[in-house]
């Protein structure tokens, strides 16, 4: 929240940061829309609207049918949106520790970033998490088949990165900003990229020292 005040205080007026707050949801479908939307329970033979019969179609059994866990993301992450068009064009993700914590929910955290950026929006990553040595930063290049040299030897654990894909010369392009964190240290400042040519500093520090002014943290 106090990064998309902070950030809504500077951003030009055509734009807007709001803050997004999803914590693990169980995946349910809501009888009643089903039902309005017209669709049928499976096995049903007939379906009767305004007097006159339909047959319905009985799907075939599934050829595969499992107990699985569905990955549900986390997410505390800004969103800046472009207001004139409703448009996306930056997404601040916050690492929690669930993000972290299993392969099935990094490789969904990673998944999610890399759609943003196939998208069009600027994606800024800030990693606190020092419970887990997991980067996620290296599993989003991973899934788009890029290094970065700062990750070698050993990537850190806690980091901020500001990443976008742009085109240069008809080639596309990827594009990061990655700063290592460490405990005590000042927070960086990043790009937070709104058009391919128009940035504005995202100061990580500034929020952090006005939450903790507002929470009495010393």
């Amino acid at each position: 929240m106090v990064i998309a005040t902070d950030l809504n205080n500077r951003l030009p007026p055509s734009y807007l940061a709001e803050p997004q707050i999803h914590l693990g949801a169980n995946f349910e479908i809501d009888v009643a829309t089903s039902a309005q939307g017209g669709w049928a329970p499976v096995g049903a033979k007939e379906h009767s609207t305004g007097g006159a019969t339909t047959a319905m179609w009985a799907p075939p059994e599934p050829t595969l049918a499992v107990a699985a866990d569905l990955p549900d993301v986390d997410e505390y992450e800004v969103r800046v949106i472009e207001t004139e068009t409703g448009r996306l064009v930056a997404a601040i993700e916050v690492v929690s520790p669930a993000n972290k914590d299993r392969p099935e929910t990094r490789r969904a955290f990673a998944a999610k970033c890399e759609t943003l950026l196939h998208q069009g929006v600027s994606v800024t990553l800030v990693d606190v998490v020092t419970l887990r040595d997991f980067n996620l930063y290296r599993e989003l290049l991973d899934l788009i088949g890029q290094t970065d040299p700062l990750l070698s030897p050993e990537a850190p654990s806690v980091y901020a990165v500001a990443c976008r894909w742009r085109r240069l010369a008809n080639q596309p392009l990827f594009e990061a900003w990655t700063r290592p964190l460490a405990v005590g240290e000042p927070l960086p400042t990043l790009p937070l990229w709104l058009t391919s040519d128009f940035a504005i500093p995202l100061t990580l520090e500034t929020s952090y020292e006005q939450t903790c002014r507002a929470l009495r943290i010393p």
